[in-house]
């Protein structure tokens, strides 16, 4: 394949995108493997060391000799169940190459690269063979050598609020603890590289350290202190790195998509997105309570007032927090007391159900296990065989707690295999899922449609001084990479004393474009939708698209998103800001050419601001065509949203 090009006089091996302009090359030097990284000829990732140290066996790093290898190209496109683009092109060409120890026990391992027009893959493969049946993985040697001067945005890994934490800048030089992935940079090329990881399973997640002038992987270990037990054959995650040129096309990217398995789920009809209303925002604010009493918010008329306003104000579904046995006295540190099959008495599950169900309403359950891990795994099939029972489809499940069992972290082998386990029996049931305080996205969701959506990441429960209007500027270049994120939007009541959101109305409107969820939550309490004529945007706005275009960006300052209506010609474009004040030239570029399209409008009035006058919107008509272009003021804190329906 000319593609391909092979440098035997120092056993180094190419693979090069399909466009060209990505190249990487995989090198044996003396028995030790290592790759680089580049596009259009400047160097990415330079010289990075790959390979394994295990713990009763010698390392697999050293004494390697390449045995064959083997080239392909792949050129495809797949339709998605649901998400941000319908048809998602997978086009990647492919090098594997096989090894064997020199000598010795001669162990086998493969490294197989994939080169994308917007990336780098490779992960290890463990064939089986006699020689190594097993492995218990002290270390994974793989080293991404990012030139250090370089900046990044990054939240701490091992810490108690597992991703939920607000980004850093710096240079990758003043490093001085591991980070998640993904861990975005910008590079003294000029690129934009996010280092991540597609189809995590049974194996630790993959943060970053540094260590002199490289990055290296640092496998969340268990707590023996072993990063992952395994069986052969074994395919470790793919270790993946996006490139791009400028911030905003590194929202263009399906790498990680296209990297894990399609669905196994083979009739996916079940399979809806969702918006949903819940008692969430007025647990927050101490109106109701989770636990039982005179506050109590999982009350069935309490059940049954949220239902007929979700009839009301058209929202298809409705969560409820709290109604399960467990919730009582010091829940966070006791999860051993949680009932997943027992209501408290003074909410009727069953008339809740029938009420839902004759007022067209779905209900989502809940299931907060307080990290408690053993506890809910012992109930956890009994648990989801209820909820079918009664008809209920959706689930949200919480892991709230700094480590599992209070022992092992979340993003270790141990929860990488409890999240799996439940996302499969899940789907058994018919469930979809509503994941927080989960494991990372690593794009397992096209393998497991049932995965709807994840929080992952601070969201809007940290609102009344946690969250800076930057926040939600970073997450499209960081944490949304990995896949949609219930950031819970739509809060209306935005100068509330016990948590002040640092919002303007129109930006509320506009997390619903920028911040993507196949469950969409309308987050705060129903009366403040009524005779609000901004709530209509709400309204209409899909969770499920065809198309998505990222138009404009800079990492922490500003972005802007348009996505077309999977199910209808309506196109819906959202826009946000940092604290800063700015204007933007919004091009119509996206719509479809001889097409008269109408704009409703929904931005920032000129006197807005997210401190002192978060409520100043102004909400206009006008026709567009493809190639007008808009001029739009976003206030401090602030943003825009917009639907453009066909005429």
């Amino acid at each position: 394949m000319g593609f391909f090009k092979r440098k035997n006089n120092n056993m180094s091996y190419e693979v090069a995108s399909p466009n060209g302009r990505i190249v990487a090359t995989f090198s044996l030097q003396d028995g030790q493997m290592s790759y680089t990284v580049k596009k259009d000829e400047k160097i990415i990732i330079r010289k990075s060391r790959i390979g394994f140290e295990l713990k009763y066996d010698r390392p697999i790093v050293n004494n390697l000799i390449a045995v064959r290898t083997h080239e392909r190209q792949s050129r495809d496109t797949w339709e998605s169940t649901w998400g941000d683009e319908k048809l998602i092109t997978d086009n990647y060409n492919e090098l594997a190459v096989y090894l064997s120890e020199e000598d010795g026990a001669k162990r086998l391992v493969t490294v197989r690269f994939r080169a994308y027009d917007d990336g780098v893959a490779f992960r290890y493969e463990f064939p089986v063979q006699n020689q190594l049946k097993q492995m218990a993985i002290v270390d994974e040697v793989t080293e991404f050598a990012v030139d250090i001067n370089s900046e990044a945005w990054w939240i701490p890994a091992y810490q108690p609020d597992r991703y939920e934490y607000n980004y850093t800048k710096t240079q990758l030089s003043l490093l001085t603890r591991p980070v998640h992935t993904p861990l975005t940079i910008q590079s003294t090329t000029g690129h934009f590289v996010s280092i991540h990881e597609a189809a995590l399973y049974d194996y630790g997640s993959m943060t970053i350290k540094r260590i002199g002038d490289k990055l290296v992987s640092d496998i969340t270990p268990l707590s023996d202190g072993i990063r992952a037990y395994t069986e052969l054959p074994f395919n470790t995650p793919w270790r993946v790195i996006m490139i791009a040129h400028n911030a905003i096309d590194l929202l263009k990217s399906h790498i990680l998509l296209n990297l894990n398995e399609p669905s196994k789920i083979k009739d996916t009809s079940w399979i809806k997105p969702t918006k949903f209303m819940g008692i969430w925002w007025a647990l927050h604010l101490n109106e109701m309570t989770w636990g039982s009493g005179d506050r109590h918010g999982a009350t069935t008329e309490n059940a049954k007032h949220y239902i007929d306003q979700c009839k009301r104000l058209g929202i298809p579904a409705l969560l409820i927090e709290g109604w399960n046995k467990g919730w009582d006295g010091e829940w966070i540190n006791h999860g051993e007391l949680f009932k997943f099959t027992e209501a408290y008495p003074d909410f009727d599950l069953k008339k809740v159900v029938k009420y839902a169900k004759d007022n067209g309403v779905e209900l989502i359950a809940h299931h907060e296990t307080s990290a408690d891990v053993k506890n809910y795994e012992l109930q956890l099939e009994d648990a989801m065989k209820f909820l079918q029972q009664y008809g209920i489809r959706y689930l949200k499940t919480g892991y709230v707690g700094s480590r599992m069992n209070k022992t092992e972290y979340h993003h270790s082998q141990y929860g990488v295999r409890h999240y799996q386990k439940v996302v499969e029996l899940a789907a058994k049931y018919n469930l979809m899922l509503d994941v927080h305080e989960p494991i990372k996205g690593t794009g397992i969701e096209r393998t497991w449609p049932n995965l709807m959506t994840m929080e992952g990441a601070r969201g809007q429960e940290y609102e009344g001084g946690a969250l800076s209007p930057s926040h939600a500027c970073i997450l499209p270049f960081t944490r949304l990479l990995t896949g949609g994120m219930d950031y819970t939007p739509g809060i209306f009541d935005l100068n509330n004393s016990v948590k002040r959101v640092a919002s303007t109305l129109a930006r509320q409107l506009a997390y619903y474009v920028v911040i993507y969820s196949s469950m969409q939550m309308v987050a705060d309490r129903p009366q403040f939708y009524a005779d609000q004529p901004a709530f209509k945007f709400i309204k209409d706005v899909p969770v499920d698209f065809e198309k998505t275009v990222p138009l404009l960006g800079s990492i922490g300052e500003y972005v802007a998103v348009a996505r077309k209506d999977r199910n209808s010609s309506s196109w819906f474009v959202g826009g946000l800001t940092n604290e800063e004040a700015r204007r933007i030239n919004l091009y119509f570029d996206f719509i479809e050419e001889g097409v008269t399209y109408v704009a409703e409008v929904y931005h920032d009035g000129d006197g807005a601001h997210y401190r002192d006058n978060q409520f100043e919107v102004q909400i206009q008509e006008l026709a567009v065509r493809k190639g007008d272009h808009l001029d739009l003021y976003l206030a401090p804190g602030g943003g825009f949203a917009i639907k453009l329906r066909a005429q």
